[in-house]
């Protein structure tokens, strides 16, 4: 079945036994079913499983496997989900993920004859503890928002922002996969190399200019096949669903080092994901057509171009960025939202971020974390970078409950991300938080040099 499918599980007028699952303004309705890894207790990794979000509580999903017989595929799902990480269950492909979706949906409904067994394998959010939901293997991030790209070109570039490959080819670059981390944990600020205006040689210190990046992050379920490109139109067959992302960045660090060879250092300390994995399928009735391109733009290539993905390879996905100082946090006062921004703008889908990555005959494994890039819009408000919103630092952000100012992250600061998803006729869906706290440089290693 085609993760745009609409079907039995995206109807509006579904209501779930679970009653927190049917408050206006809930992120984890009946309709959604995100995924995350959890544990109960102690936390220890013998305990992780892999659950399902509803209203505020988790559903165990390995557990229930014994309410999935006469549905093979289901069963199949539920078996891999006892285990401590989503992979297993990603790689089984979108029928056995729709599969077990369906069935979920049908156990979870109002009126259910299977509460008692059911409420047995819940356990509440508050009482769990939430855990890096993928083994990721590899992590690619791109550069899919022509407005920040634009933005952060004219910083450097005034009269010619955009490079001429930008509308030709989705940009991205390897990342480093074992510094993703889950919400919650917090950001150490980075040492490394920066070199300002008018010094003739570099330092080695903490990072005066960290930023965060807001993106959407996508997993691979199904893996694609060495030395065979996925089209266009059998991208979303390898993807399993998105998770908030942040993708902490050095400024400093990242100006000194990104020519010849492109970002290093500057990215690889840190990449906060949230716990919830929203589905391919859940996201169905989110769907919309891709970004228009301007007048006199280039037609895509044709290993980037399906008809289908103009008229549905889009999605409408609000992301607010939020800030909640040190300050804000002694005085009590709520997070400050920066920035919203919708994936809806990108430049290029991920359909073609997916087909471009496996053009030369690069395979995607299960597992694998593709980031969209800083999502970024046209109007102010929609920048989803303080380099952005600050002008590369020249124009502080007032913040009007404490009366503090911000041109980058200071330490004790915390970044929230949140994520919703709203159509007319359709139950709106959310994906949670992805928050993080920056702590203090460590102490600067090694020596300095005498001779």
């Amino acid at each position: 079945m085609s993760a745009s499918t609409l079907n039995a599980t995206h109807d509006p007028a579904l209501r779930s036994w679970i009653a927190s699952a049917n408050v206006d303004g809930a992120d984890f309705p009946i309709q959604n079913l995100p995924f995350t890894v959890f544990s109960a207790g102690t936390g220890s990794a013998s305990q992780l499983r892999c659950g399902v979000g509803i209203g505020d509580q988790i559903l165990d999903v390995g557990a229930c496997k014994d309410l999935m017989t006469g549905d093979e595929l289901a069963l199949v799902a539920a078996r891999a989900s006892r285990a401590s990480s989503l992979n297993d269950l990603m790689q089984l492909g979108q029928p056995a993920m729709s599969a077990l979706r369906q069935r979920l949906s049908l156990l979870l409904q109002a009126g259910n004859d299977d509460r008692a067994a059911l409420a047995a394998a819940l356990v509440p959010q508050s009482q769990a503890a939430l855990h890096l939901p993928v083994r990721i293997g590899g992590f690619t991030d791109f550069y899919a928002s022509v407005h920040h790209a634009t933005n952060v070109g004219r910083l450097m570039r005034p009269d010619n922002p955009l490079l001429p490959n930008y509308k030709y080819v989705p940009i991205g670059y390897n990342g480093r996969a074992n510094s993703v981390r889950v919400s919650g944990e917090p950001v150490r600020r980075p040492l490394g190399q920066t070199k300002n205006a008018g010094d003739t040689s570099p330092t080695y210190g903490p990072s005066r200019r960290l930023d965060y990046e807001v993106e959407l992050g996508l997993y691979i379920g199904m893996p694609s096949t060495r030395d065979e490109p996925v089209s266009v139109d059998a991208a979303w067959d390898h993807v399993f669903g998105f998770s908030l992302l942040n993708d902490w960045s050095a400024r400093d660090i990242q100006s000194w080092e990104y020519q010849p060879l492109g970002p290093f250092l500057s990215k690889s300390f840190a990449t906060t994901i949230s716990p919830w994995v929203v589905t391919a399928e859940a996201l169905a009735p989110f769907r919309v057509p891709a970004a228009a391109r301007a007048p006199g733009d280039p037609a895509p290539l044709p290993h980037l171009y399906s008809r289908a993905d103009r008229g549905q390879g889009g999605l409408q996905i609000a992301l607010d960025a939020s800030l909640r100082t040190q300050r804000m946090a002694q005085q009590g006062v709520p997070p400050l939202r920066l920035s919203r921004s919708n994936t809806a703008s990108l430049y290029w889908t991920f359909g073609q971020m997916v087909a471009h990555h496996t053009s030369n005959g690069c395979a995607l494994d299960p597992g694998d974390l593709l980031g969209s890039g800083t999502v970024s819009g046209e109007g102010e408000g929609s920048q989803g970078a303080l380099l952005e919103l600050t002008v590369g630092g020249s124009k502080p952000l007032r913040l009007e409950s404490t009366g503090e100012q911000r041109s980058f992250l200071e330490d004790g600061d915390e970044v929230i991300f949140s994520g919703r998803c709203e159509r007319p006729g359709f139950v709106p869906i959310g994906f949670g938080f992805c928050a993080a706290k920056i702590l203090p440089a460590i102490a600067i290693p090694g020596e300095p040099h005498a001779g």
